[in-house]
């Protein structure tokens, strides 16, 4: 009977962060493989190697695990861009290592993109979620084209330095889906392609130069 008992398998009772961490990474690889309607608990908590009871004890519904993965992505996503984003660095600095940061993020997390941008886009309410998300990304954007038009020692109106970000934010978004989907890509290659792209029209309007129509 003794060597029966030593001879069982002993576990390692891992702490609930680092559990719960292993549940969203997994729900993030089903989530983007399946989508959010075709993956199922059972799949999740296989994926993750453990039961469906501790996944719905952890982190709840599959509504609940899909917000959570999102969040964390979202989170991810975003201290990507705003850890490497000095203010005392020069503007186009700045933009260059958003940009890296941005696209290293993709590079690294094909998974979390399609979910974040793939999956809860066209799905309420996470929609929402990540729609406050991008509102962020937009925010720190305009606020380091701010710095630069400062810097520059010359004026632009704040529905420009917006509408700048926004275009901005949404070209890196489109080339991150084709980056999400080549995975042999360099996400630095992606970064130095829209750096290229948008610093040389940026630079000029930050020099007070603006583009007129031929018919003006």
């Amino acid at each position: 009977m003794l060597a029966s008992v030593a001879s069982r398998p002993t576990f390692k009772r891992l702490p609930r962060a680092v559990r719960e961490q292993q549940m969203l990474d997994a729900a993030v690889r089903v989530f983007s493989r399946r989508g959010f309607h075709e993956a199922s608990m059972d799949e999740i908590a296989d994926e993750a190697g453990i039961s469906k009871p501790m996944v719905y004890a952890y982190l709840g519904s599959k509504d609940d695990l899909f917000r959570a993965c999102v969040n964390r992505e979202g989170t991810r996503l975003l201290e990507s861009i705003v850890s490497v984003v000095g203010d005392d660095l020069p503007a186009d600095e700045q933009l260059w290592r958003g940009l890296r940061g941005f696209f290293a993020f993709v590079g690294a997390h094909r998974d979390g993109w399609a979910v974040l941008y793939r999956q809860a886009k066209s799905r309420q309410p996470f929609a929402d979620d990540l729609a406050a998300l991008r509102t962020r990304i937009v925010a720190v954007v305009a606020g380091m084209l701010g710095r630069a038009v400062q810097a520059a020692r010359t004026s632009a109106h704040e529905q420009d330095l917006t509408a700048s970000a926004y275009a901005l934010v949404g070209a890196a978004e489109s080339i991150a889906d084709w980056l999400a989907d080549h995975p042999e890509a360099d996400p630095d290659h992606s970064a130095a392609r829209l750096m290229n792209f948008s610093w040389l029209g940026a630079r000029q309007l930050l020099q007070g130069e603006l583009w007129q129509p031929s018919s003006a």
